[in-house]
């Protein structure tokens, strides 16, 4: 077995720093700590933690302002693809809204990257939804097949902006995906959306292609929405 090398220092401390942030520990537009202080908190050496705020700050989620406090930017408004990155990865800290707003974006691109790849390579897309009319009824199976997807037509558009863009949130996307695809009517309908995909693609129907990914990614975030509602509810 291979294991993933553990965390350095800094990366430890970076990490630290953003769940601080995202959960309001130290909120936009505040000041952290002493550079003495910060460093204690953390469990780490000053020139550690002074990598990790140059990390930071090359992001976009501060400003490191010599001989004042460093300040906590407004990293919605002045951050970087970075800070969405990181957002992403610390699931435990995300916002109420990430999820939808990600899903929002998803509805704008993936129409897009859609046509496009059905304009360039109709026959192996095709090809590959064939194959998800096999799909077990599983919601592991469901979010592989449907990450595959979109990274397969990402790939094909011939736009890597649109695959960099979803390989940021690839961590993200399988451990919502599974909550997702555990019920049963969000594998119904990308089940429908699959088909109405491969017909396109066999009509090298690009147009036809758009308008599918946009009506399943507009349903998509409404089922979302209605899910997360209903788990709302059973907690009460």
């Amino acid at each position: 077995m291979v294991w993933d090398p553990p965390a350095r220092p800094a990366e430890l401390a970076e990490s630290r720093l953003i769940a601080a942030f995202l959960d309001g520990k130290f909120p936009i537009q505040s000041t952290l700590p002493p550079e003495r202080e910060l460093a204690i908190q953390l469990g780490v050496t000053r020139p550690t933690l002074r990598e990790a705020l140059q990390r930071l700050a090359r992001d976009g989620w501060i400003e490191i302002r010599h001989g004042r406090p460093t300040r906590v930017r407004d990293y919605w408004n002045e951050g970087s693809l970075g800070v969405l990155g990181a957002i992403s990865r610390h699931i435990d800290h995300l916002p109420a809204d990430f999820v939808p707003h990600l899903l929002s974006l998803r509805l704008v691109l993936a129409p897009a990257y859609t046509r496009l790849a059905i304009e360039r390579f109709p026959g192996g897309i095709g090809d590959l939804l064939d194959s998800y009319a096999q799909l077990p009824e599983d919601p592991d199976a469901f979010t592989a097949a449907d990450w595959h997807l979109h990274r397969v037509l990402t790939i094909a558009s011939g736009n890597p902006v649109f695959t960099l863009i979803l390989n940021t949130f690839g961590d993200l996307y399988r451990t919502m995906a599974r909550q997702y695809f555990a019920a049963p009517r969000s594998r119904q309908a990308s089940r429908a959306f699959y088909v109405e995909l491969a017909a396109a693609a066999r009509t090298r129907d690009a147009q036809a292609a758009e308008r599918a990914a946009a009506r399943a990614m507009s349903e998509s975030l409404e089922l979302w929405q209605t899910l997360r509602s209903d788990r709302s509810g059973h907690l009460k």
